[in-house]
């Protein structure tokens, strides 16, 4: 537990001073925000904030976690290092992007095809080896079967170990792309992103520390009162961290927001809530979690569809956030009303867990 709060703590301090001096950097060299002309015409006047933000956010992270482990005399655990693995692959994709926008002026990054790309290669390499480095129970980081609070009895490696991994790689890339897309969808509104990530990683610093308290440490099938997550310990000190580097980022980018975190920070998180998801082996439990992400999904996937069927929208504007806006709605106002419905997301999916240990 030590570890968890000096981690928190570390990556907070670190996020809250280090980013106004990556403002002053990103102003100097005059990094500043694209705004696309087709959106609310009230985001006009944030052209030119700093953005990139998302760089503060993944390296106070990493710091935080590397000075906890280094205080506590922790070893640094596999499945800790495939989760910042994913976060920081996919935020140098992230990074890229934002710099493509800044340095020619435009709404559109990288072209889709290496956007999708780049994400895939990381997810790749993050899928094949989450099923690497078994430990003295033979439990590897992730496993083959489809995860809701525990591991259910669907295996995709029901027809043997190769088919096995294909199936897995293209599921955990599934999971991957949706939740980066998502916490992408989700940041178009000062602070809006940052703070129900901040929730949800919150929730996830609890489910992973419940998890080490019950953990089946020392038998080989897991039983209805215990969790058979390889290191849920580490997992809940990387959660804490990027908790942390939520919260110090927060006094920055929320609203009127002095920095941006931009798709460096969006898509990492995202990677880093997937990563969590599958190595806690909560991979559906996530959806309830991050419930506030997938409601955003929806708007948009919901406008597109019924759009294309019969030339009309549903909202006045997708993502969900910019609906609200044209109906009227104040930008603090959407972004605090968001924060709360997320919360009750993450108090029901926090429920729906321990609830489920209670029944078991």
């Amino acid at each position: 537990m030590k570890a968890v709060l000096i981690s928190g703590g570390l990556s907070m301090v670190l996020a809250l001073l280090a980013t106004p001096l990556f403002i002053r950097l990103l102003v100097r060299k005059q990094y500043g925000q694209f705004i696309r002309q087709d959106g609310p015409t009230a985001h006009f006047t944030k052209r030119g904030t700093p953005t990139m933000g998302g760089v503060v956010i993944i390296a106070a992270t990493l710091i935080g976690w590397g000075g906890a482990n280094l205080f506590t005399g922790n070893v640094p655990s596999a499945s800790a290092l495939l989760v910042l693995f994913l976060m920081t692959g996919l935020g140098v994709v992230g990074f890229l992007d934002d710099y493509i926008k800044i340095s020619r002026q435009r709404s559109l990054g990288l072209s889709a095809r290496w956007k999708i790309l780049g994400q895939g290669v990381v997810g790749i390499v993050f899928s094949v080896l989450a099923l690497q480095f078994p430990n003295e129970n033979f439990r590897t980081p992730a496993s083959t079967q489809i995860s809701f609070i525990r591991d259910t009895e669907l295996d995709l490696a029901w027809k043997g170990a190769t088919v096995g991994l294909i199936l897995f790689v293209v599921w955990a890339n599934f999971l991957i792309t949706a939740w980066s897309n998502a916490v992408n969808l989700t940041d178009g509104l000062d602070g809006l992103a940052t703070g129900v990530s901040l929730i949800v990683f919150g929730a996830y610093v609890l489910v992973a520390v419940w998890q080490n308290n019950q953990s089946c440490q020392n038998i080989l099938t897991a039983g209805p009162r215990c969790y058979e997550t390889r290191d849920p310990l580490e997992l809940a000190v990387v959660a804490a961290a990027i908790t942390g580097a939520c919260f110090g980022f927060l006094w920055w980018n929320a609203s009127p927001a002095k920095i941006f975190m931009g798709d460096t920070g969006s898509l990492a998180l995202g990677g880093a809530l997937a990563g969590l998801s599958i190595l806690s082996r909560t991979q559906v439990l996530a959806a309830i979690i991050g419930g506030m992400f997938v409601l955003v999904v929806l708007s948009d996937v919901i406008q597109i569809g019924w759009f294309k069927m019969t030339g009309k929208r549903v909202f006045k504007m997708a993502p969900l956030h910019h609906h609200f806006e044209l109906s009227g709605w104040g930008e603090v106002t959407i972004v605090i009303r968001f924060w709360i419905i997320a919360g009750l997301f993450v108090a029901g999916g926090v429920g729906v867990f321990y609830a489920e240990w209670v029944t078991g």
